[in-house]
């Protein structure tokens, strides 16, 4: 299947695929704005959920503070994002009440992902153990 160009300076995806809502091989333009960030999520269906963290500044205290924002995008089947991976996202129309965005490129892994995701995982475990000491107490 013939890969058409985007419009912005992206590698083309390797494999081909049928999704009418694919940027390269379907109908879907991408216009607006244009992010880089890490999927936290892979568990919804042709649909990822892309985190990055930005610097908003407060005047009043004249400092800056670290926000998280949280999209989901499309993720078509030719380009495959898994959890832990860097991507591109671009903005498109509406795909559905939450998705506006769609993946247009995949940079692998990001480093140190595995071993922030263990640390998270092994903190939540530390802290439900606590809890249910706790509650055996009482």
């Amino acid at each position: 299947m013939e890969t058409k160009n985007i419009g912005i300076k992206v590698s083309q995806p390797g494999a081909g695929c049928n999704d009418s809502n694919c940027p390269f091989h379907g109908q879907l333009r991408i216009r607006g704005r244009v992010f880089t960030g890490t999927v936290v999520s892979d568990r919804m269906a042709r649909t990822v959920t892309v985190e990055w963290t930005e610097m908003k500044k407060l005047t009043k205290y004249e400092r800056f503070e670290k926000r998280r924002i949280k999209l989901k995008a499309h993720n078509p089947a030719c380009i495959n994002a898994r959890e832990g991976d860097m991507v591109k996202i671009g903005e498109c129309r509406p795909l559905s009440k939450t998705k506006h965005f769609a993946v247009i490129e995949n940079f692998g892994k990001m480093k140190g992902y595995g071993l922030l995701s263990e640390a998270l995982a092994e903190s939540k475990f530390k802290q439900k153990k606590k809890l249910e000491a706790e509650d055996a107490r009482a």
